[in-house]
């Protein structure tokens, strides 16, 4: 089963990314922020959609910034679930050792990220 657990947002100053959405929608940062990345979720502890602050380094004219993380109870199910129904591969995108993240694209070519839960 996969459930939409962040939209990323990608900003090119994180605290100033933070600031800004906790105020306009009224959340909270879900533990303290790394210098490139942080989860907003609402400040009245109800259940609500996650917000992740990513850090870019490019202009939002020149890349895509924004993308969905989609959580997965079995990331390599789901990731060959999704390549089925019409989703690719992303083959250019380099990893990080410690990934637990899974980059596709749908068949229109945006990119999102399937999660091991």
């Amino acid at each position: 089963m996969l459930t939409i657990g962040s939209t990323v947002w990608g900003v090119q100053d994180v605290p100033r990314g933070i600031e800004f959405w906790s105020a306009a929608l009224d959340y909270e940062p879900l533990y303290e922020p790394d210098v490139d990345w942080a989860i907003l979720v609402p400040r009245d502890g109800e259940e609500g959609p996650q917000l992740a602050i990513s850090l870019v380094h490019d202009d939002a004219s020149d890349r895509r910034r924004h993308h969905l993380d989609l959580y997965a109870d079995d990331q390599a199910d789901e990731v060959q679930r999704l390549l089925a129904l019409g989703a690719q591969e992303v083959p250019e995108w380099r990893y990080p050792d410690d990934a637990d993240y899974v980059v596709l694209a749908d068949p229109d070519g945006n990119r999102f990220c399937v999660v091991q839960k």
